[in-house]
């Protein structure tokens, strides 16, 4: 059986040696951290807004068309404006199986292919979002619900999440290249 209670909490990455790269997380992170604030504080909103729609349709027979769209939307910005944090602590899920058994160098190559991997289709993602994102501000589409918020909302905090995540991978994989040994760096 799995726990995870006795396991340490993920670290960050060290500071990277080259000064733009450490300047571009060190900005990077505190974007990070402004947005993980503002996403916990979405989400306690969600679980009011959800609670206020219960309570409101169960004991006064009010219901409210409004509440499903706009925790849905928080939720996508939740979701995703918290992925470059959370990948900025290694705290994503990784399948470590064959990690303990490649030689040292092997297994930091596999790190950086699977970096590389990840930073494309972050790429891809992103363009795609912003595609999507500019559609439908363009085309002025909206939800078909009676509320009718326009798409261009949950579209944008999906496109920025994304690009913000593939900004979080690019930087973290120039670290690990342009980073010394750390046999060179204790000498």
């Amino acid at each position: 059986m799995s726990h995870g209670f006795e396991l340490e909490p993920a670290r960050a990455a060290a500071v990277p040696d080259n000064r733009a790269i450490a300047a571009a997380m060190a900005l990077l992170a505190t974007i990070n951290r402004g947005l993980m604030r503002l996403s916990m504080i979405a989400l306690v909103l969600t679980a009011v807004i959800l609670t206020y729609s219960v309570v409101s349709r169960y004991f006064f027979q009010a219901p409210t068309d409004w509440q499903d769209e706009a925790s849905v939307f928080m939720l996508v910005g939740v979701t995703f404006f918290c992925t470059a944090y959370v990948q900025s602590q290694r705290g994503h899920i990784g399948i470590e199986a064959i990690a303990g058994l490649l030689p040292p160098r092997v297994n930091a190559a596999r790190l950086l292919l699977v970096d590389l991997v990840s930073a494309l289709f972050c790429c891809f993602f992103a363009w795609k979002s912003w595609a999507l994102f500019h559609e439908a501000y363009v085309d002025g589409q909206t939800t078909s619900s009676t509320f009718a918020p326009p798409l261009w909302i949950p579209y944008g905090m999906m496109a920025l999440g994304m690009s913000l995540l593939a900004l979080q991978l690019i930087l973290q994989t120039l670290a690990r290249i342009t980073n010394k040994p750390v046999t060179e760096r204790a000498a």
